[in-house]
């Protein structure tokens, strides 16, 4: 039996050792097949990387043969070359930290990212984007992926201050589809930041938009709005003064981008704009050192190509702003545009309209899609003047609408419903209804306000983007009207469509001893004139003559006292002077 117990131990032992072999065996087998396969994806993904690698070659190649030169518009819509080098730049910004991380488009977590895209662009948001970056000409997200801004800017804040609320910015980040909120600070005007306006008021005007910005998911560009003191030079030392306050304020915001000179205009040059920047660059860069930094170029930032031969160096993340209005700025700028993006050039459209630059004549929408089709190309962000209700055409609402927020369709200028259509139609929304919601409509009835109604008087609009001198006439006059002294002062002027267009700002002094209640200023030009747009006053052109009367409002002129920004934009065929009486 003990014979009989061992010989079937011994057979149990030697099944028992069979079976391990045979697990052995597979195993051994997965593993070469595995070793294998692996061996052959390598093999794949390095042929693969080096197809990539002869692609992206000879579109290299060819976009240098295309020369960036667009021959016309049908040629900016539809040239092959332009749309390669477009791709190339977004993919290359986007390999490159692909190539570094080794992730595939995902936030450090490891959570799947689903983002908007506007053809190779992301459309970024700051909670699922973060902090933004410049990779050679192209704006990247905090994974390098190439992405796009699209948005709207304020009017001047000091002029329509009511439009800077969370509801508003809350429709355009989801209704409207817009990722980018401009706020517009102006300097030298009246109400600017640097002359009489309420600095703490305006400041927090600034933190609250930069605040409804990020609770609606949109990144935002805090705009030091020059424009009449044309130099950034001029008011450099408050400029200093206040981007060091507002970016410790802001340091711990991802979501800010930093204007430091709207529009140079005048006889401001490029190394005028450069010194400036010089000296503010460093001042941002003391509480936000990775911050995207805006700055403007010359000609009322036209000058696009003057960056590329004489760039600001020793910072990184800066990009230069471009400015066009679709009317008047056409096939010879988006040239400049796409050469210099190039050359190398980091290019941002901080501001455009449809319109002409007075921001009054009629919208050329057949170039304002022009503008937009070779800027979603070339991945270029933008924005939009303005928010405001402002009687002029390049205003997004209404002049006759007095919501500040949940706004329909119906309360939508010509430029808006444009705007809307354009930017919905890729910002992947659900969009207003002609109507709007009930909560909508109550919310905009709430945020009336005598303000707003009041505001609409303001001046304020971007004009002059094409300088021209006035021919045989100095840009401020003084003449006397009775007891009244008026300084009127050329402060814009440009070509459009074969005219010649200037912008006037009036001070009226009441120079007496006695209380004026109303006013009467006539002005006689050197040509016949048509009256384009006009503000804080009644206007009657005739021929040479413009005559201007006072407003219920400013009528009264105490002794010693002034009414100011009045003002208005005229056209001629010619010159244009202004002739003593």
């Amino acid at each position: 039996m003990f014979c009989i117990e061992m010989g079937s131990s011994v057979n149990r032992i030697f099944i028992q050792i069979k079976k391990i072999i045979m697990i052995l065996g597979i195993c051994t087998g997965c593993l070469v097949l595995a070793a294998c396969n692996g061996k052959d994806a390598g093999q794949e993904s390095m042929a693969l990387q080096e197809t990539g690698k002869i692609q992206n070659t000879e579109m290299q190649q060819k976009s240098e043969d295309a020369g960036g030169r667009i021959e016309n518009t049908e040629a900016e819509r539809g040239t092959e070359t332009q749309k390669k080098t477009a791709e190339m730049n977004a993919k290359k910004a986007t390999q490159q930290t692909e190539e570094k991380s080794g992730q595939d488009h995902t936030k450090d977590d490891g959570k799947d990212r689903t983002d908007e895209k506007n053809g190779a662009y992301i459309l970024a948001r700051p909670s699922k984007n973060g902090a933004l970056s410049v990779n050679g000409t192209q704006l990247v997200d905090e994974s390098g992926q190439a992405a796009q801004l699209r948005g709207i800017s304020t009017h001047g804040i000091a002029w329509f201050p009511d439009y800077v609320n969370q509801d508003a910015l809350k429709q355009l980040g989801s209704d409207f589809g817009a990722n980018l909120f401009r706020i517009a600070m102006y300097t030298d005007e009246s109400g600017g930041y640097c002359t009489d306006g309420d600095q703490e008021k305006l400041k927090k005007l600034v933190e609250d938009g930069v605040k409804y910005a990020k609770a609606a998911d949109m990144y935002v560009i805090v705009d030091w709005h020059i424009l009449h003191d044309g130099n950034p030079l001029t008011h450099k030392d408050q400029a200093l003064q206040f981007f060091a306050e507002i970016t410790e304020k802001l340091k711990d915001e991802k979501h800010v981008l930093y204007e430091i000179c709207n529009e140079p205009n005048g006889s401001t040059s490029w190394a005028d704009v450069r010194s400036y920047a010089k000296e503010v660059i460093p001042v941002i860069r003391k509480n936000v050192p990775d911050a995207v930094v805006l700055v403007g170029t010359p000609t009322w930032s036209q000058e696009i190509d003057k960056p590329q031969n004489d760039p600001i160096s020793g910072y990184g993340n800066i990009m230069y702003t471009l400015h066009f209005y679709a009317a008047t700025h056409k096939d010879d700028l988006r040239s400049r545009m796409v050469s210099a993006i190039e050359a190398g050039t980091p290019v941002f459209v901080s501001e455009f309209g449809l319109c002409d630059a007075s921001g009054t004549g009629d919208n050329d929408l057949t170039q304002a899609q022009n503008w937009i089709d070779i800027m979603d190309q070339y991945g270029i962000s933008y924005a939009v003047w303005s928010l405001c209700n402002k009687n002029e055409t390049s205003a997004l609402i209404a002049s006759s609408c007095q919501k500040t927020s949940g706004f329909t369709q119906d309360d939508l200028s010509e430029s808006g419903k444009w705007i809307y259509d354009m930017l919905h139609k890729k910002g992947g929304v659900t969009g207003i209804s002609p109507e709007g919601s009930t909560e909508d409509q109550q919310k905009s009835a709430d945020s009336q306000t005598t303000e707003q109604s009041q505001s609409q008087n303001m001046t304020g609009k971007d004009v002059g983007q094409e300088g021209l001198q006035i021919d045989g006439n100095s840009e401020i006059q003084n003449m006397s009207n009775g007891d009244l002294e008026v300084e009127a002062k050329v402060i814009n002027s440009w070509e459009s469509d074969g005219k010649k267009f200037y912008q006037y700002q009036l001070t009226i002094t009441n120079t007496g001893t006695e209380m004026i209640t109303a006013w009467e200023i006539p002005l006689t030009f050197s040509d016949d004139i048509t009256l384009s747009d006009s503000w804080n006053g009644e206007y009657q052109a005739d021929g040479k003559k413009l005559t201007i009367h006072s407003k219920d409002y400013n009528g009264r002129i105490d002794p010693g006292e002034s009414a100011t920004d009045v003002g208005f934009i005229i056209s001629a065929a010619g010159s244009l002077n202004l002739q003593q009486e």
